[in-house]
């Protein structure tokens, strides 16, 4: 197929790329999922094009370069300030709703009114859409939580509409923390646990709803090709784990002590708003995932972490 992808330098929008042209790559986090390469992959850049597989498109202007994307079966979007990247002022909170949400209408509305839309159109959204779920199992059934991030999932894939209304089948990836060594939140844990700095955030009794980098790129694959999904599609491993286990498990893998317990107060004072989020539970469920078929590398947090080590 030929498929467009947004936000292709990140830690996802990378891996996708290799394995949709390649089949099966290795790179910095070894292999990632996917049985098939060959695909043609363009890629949308927010700069003049600088090489064939470029395609330009400005999110702030609405503007996308529709004609570079004549032929493309299917559309992957991923492009989106990162939630934990800066803390949350109220000008970052607004640069992390605006890039979510401009850049999903701009390209729902520019595939919407092509000719020759694509087949499918995935877009990323995240299991911040439930807020906090306690230890209350959740799946894709759940209504949105309250706050900041469940108000931005929200307005995320309503953006989206014009793409579902003109017949795009359309399908929301919502995505929980990928375990992967360069790159998003754990990125950021394997360094620290490295150093035998490591420890529980908080109580460490928060569910974390957690997938592999390998299985994420599976994951989104198996979406683009199965032709009976649309709607929100959890993207997380089949079970769960609280915080404490998975700081036990960075332990035992890293074979370093955990010994350095962050407590709720400091982080509130280091993270601010977002503090919140670390600190919540979300115990998220691939329900639609499994049903439709789809079989896990690295079901349990252990296999994530080996696998990212």
């Amino acid at each position: 197929m030929r498929i467009a992808i947004t936000g292709s330098t990140g830690l996802i929008g990378t891996a996708l790329v290799r394995s949709l042209r390649t089949g099966d790559p290795s790179g910095a986090d070894g292999p990632t999922g996917g049985s098939g390469g060959g695909h043609d992959v363009v890629r949308l850049v927010r700069r003049a094009p600088r090489a064939a597989d470029e395609v330009r498109w400005d999110p702030g202007r609405q503007e996308v370069d529709t004609a570079g994307l004549a032929g493309c079966e299917a559309v992957v979007h991923l492009a989106g300030a990162g939630v934990g990247d800066h803390r949350w002022t109220a000008a970052y909170k607004q640069e992390i709703r605006d890039s979510r949400v401009l850049g999903t209408r701009a390209l729902a509305t520019a595939l919407a009114a092509m000719d020759t839309p694509p087949r499918v159109f995935v877009c990323g959204s995240a299991i911040g859409y439930y807020g906090d779920t306690g230890d209350r199992r959740t799946d894709e059934s759940a209504p949105a939580g309250h706050g900041f991030l469940p108000e931005v999932c929200v307005a995320w894939e309503d953006a989206a509409k014009p793409a579902r209304d003109a017949g795009i089948r359309t399908v929301f990836a919502r995505t929980g923390l990928v375990v992967a060594r360069s790159g998003g939140a754990w990125g950021r844990l394997f360094p620290v646990f490295r150093l035998g700095l490591g420890g529980r955030l908080g109580d460490g009794s928060q569910y974390w709803s957690f997938i592999s980098l390998d299985d994420h790129i599976a994951a989104l694959r198996h979406l683009l090709d199965t032709e009976d999904l649309s709607g929100p599609v959890n993207l997380t491993a089949p079970e769960p784990v609280t915080n404490r286990e998975v700081t036990a498990v960075m332990g035992k893998v890293l074979n370093r002590p955990t010994l350095f317990p962050v407590p709720a107060p400091v982080l509130r004072i280091a993270l601010g708003e977002f503090a919140g989020d670390v600190l919540g539970s979300q115990r998220v469920i691939p329900r639609r995932l499994l049903d439709s078929g789809f079989s896990f590398r690295h079901p349990r947090i252990v296999e994530a972490i080996r696998a990212a080590v």
